[in-house]
């Protein structure tokens, strides 16, 4: 079955450093917390808040091993009045034979106010 995982994070500041680390922190929670492998990822969308441009967050994907190949695209999220800023969002999009209720989405930071109620609270939850 093809499931989408989400998960999202913040960042403090617009660096390009930061961005791309945190991106990855993201990303190794995810893949984690799913048991996805390299091979069963069809892609990943990566979106920013407009106030971070510093770098492209998809570089972080290119540092774990065995994600050379996987497609991976970054965008911009929609500037809604409010919203929360220096938000990294990950929409992975992988074959997995977790029910949709059995997926995993991870939060960290700041982000864990877009969905508490899916968000993990203790790292020993991962």
């Amino acid at each position: 079955m093809i499931r989408g995982i989400r998960g999202a994070t913040t960042v403090t500041s617009n660096d390009a450093e930061e961005i791309v680390d945190a991106t990855e922190e993201l990303l190794r929670h995810m893949i984690q917390a799913n048991g996805i492998k390299a091979s069963d990822v069809v892609s990943v969308l990566i979106s920013v808040t407009d106030d971070l441009t510093a770098a492209f967050p998809a570089q972080a994907l290119r540092r774990i091993e065995g994600w050379t190949y996987v497609p991976v695209m970054c965008t911009r999220e929609i500037p809604v009045p409010g919203s929360l800023p220096g938000c990294i969002r990950i929409m992975m999009t992988a074959q997995t034979a977790k029910a949709q209720d059995e997926v995993i989405h991870i939060y960290l930071r700041n982000a864990v106010q877009l969905r508490p109620d899916l968000s993990l609270t203790k790292k020993t939850d991962l």
